[in-house]
């Protein structure tokens, strides 16, 4: 059985051949705004999966050009009206819908008080688009099923490629541009073995951390949607302080350990967890011998979040189906979700 996430999920590549075609002009434009006026603080607002992006984005902001980054609660902004002093900062602002009051009230409302504003939604002349002072569209084109997926890769490549021009990382922008291939290799991966791990599982932690902690955060919610596990993610770290107390014998768990500084505790968290009885599923590169599930490389390290959750996708459309769900129609859920 297809299904229109997996559909579209395949069709990822599509979107971001199409922001490699159009979208440098306009990222080329606001990076030199960027580098003009510095800020010396960036803020995320989004919710949902486009959450789960803004913070691949933050990571990638911090990393690559050493700007602290805030995901800032719309509340603070649309309910409780605080005086935020944001004058010469920058609001980045993430959505499929570009529809929600508070998102599009939040980013007016930073405009007012000076922030530079900046959107990323796929949707052509939303609200939130005309709130910003600029805004990229994503090129994901239309998306049918409830579940995210070519939309949330989209807003990855398209995030990873802004913060590359505006660091001007030559070698990141020659990374950029394999993206498309690598992304279809990614769909090809055999993560079959997910599928028969957790067709009757009812609750699971996604394990990630740095730039791969946004990929656990967005699994995790996936898991929850199209599949009804009762899935969270945590960080590598943070798990060793109070939710290991839930992993005994049995217990699930998905691990996302692509390249970087923190693969090695990431390793090392997974074998711990082997020791104590727990059904680990380890995704990592294939020089991890002890991995379960494939993991493709990008041409950048900083790219390979974006193949994993690709890879994840597959799976997860498939395993709603094992499980006898329908992924593009989750329970009590809708495409578009306005929050006040």
């Amino acid at each position: 059985m297809t299904s229109k996430m997996l559909e579209e999920a395949l069709s990822s590549f599509e979107a971001v051949q199409a922001q490699l075609q159009q979208l440098d002009p306009q990222m080329i434009e606001i990076a030199a705004r960027l580098r003009r006026q510095p800020p010396q603080v960036a803020m995320t607002v989004a919710r949902g999966s486009s959450d789960h992006a803004a913070s691949y984005f933050a990571y990638l902001t911090m990393q690559q050009l050493g700007i602290p980054v805030a995901s800032l609660p719309m509340s603070v902004v649309t309910m409780q009206q605080a005086p935020l002093k944001v004058s010469g900062q920058v609001a980045f602002a993430f959505s499929q819908s570009g529809q929600s009051p508070d998102l599009v009230n939040s980013l007016r409302l930073l405009r007012k008080r000076g922030a530079l504003s900046i959107s990323m939604v796929n949707a052509e002349n939303s609200p939130l688009e005309a709130a910003c002072e600029f805004s990229l569209p994503l090129c994901a084109g239309t998306e049918s099923s409830v579940a995210a997926t070519k939309s949330f890769i989209a807003t990855l490549t398209a995030s990873a490629r802004l913060i590359t021009h505006w660091k001007v990382d030559v070698e990141l922008l020659e990374a950029g541009l394999a993206l498309p291939e690598g992304l279809r290799e990614a769909t090809q991966q055999d993560w079959s073995q997910a599928i028969d791990a957790l067709r009757d599982c009812q609750r699971l932690m996604v394990i990630g951390r740095g730039a791969g902690f946004a990929i656990a955060q967005e699994a995790a919610l996936k898991f929850k949607e199209t599949s009804a596990i009762q899935a969270e993610a945590f960080s590598s770290a943070e798990v060793r302080h109070g939710p290991m107390a839930l992993i005994d014998e049995n217990y699930h768990l998905l691990i996302f350990a692509p390249r970087g500084a923190e693969q090695a505790g990431l390793l090392s968290l997974a074998a711990d967890m082997r020791q104590r009885g727990a059904r680990v599923l380890l995704a990592a590169p294939d020089d991890v011998a002890e991995r379960d599930l494939p993991l493709t490389r990008a041409e950048h390290p900083a790219l390979d979040p974006i193949l994993a959750i690709q890879s994840f996708y597959v799976m997860a459309a498939g395993l709603a189906v094992a499980r006898g769900m329908d992924p593009d129609q989750p329970r009590h859920l809708s495409k578009v979700t306005r929050t006040h």
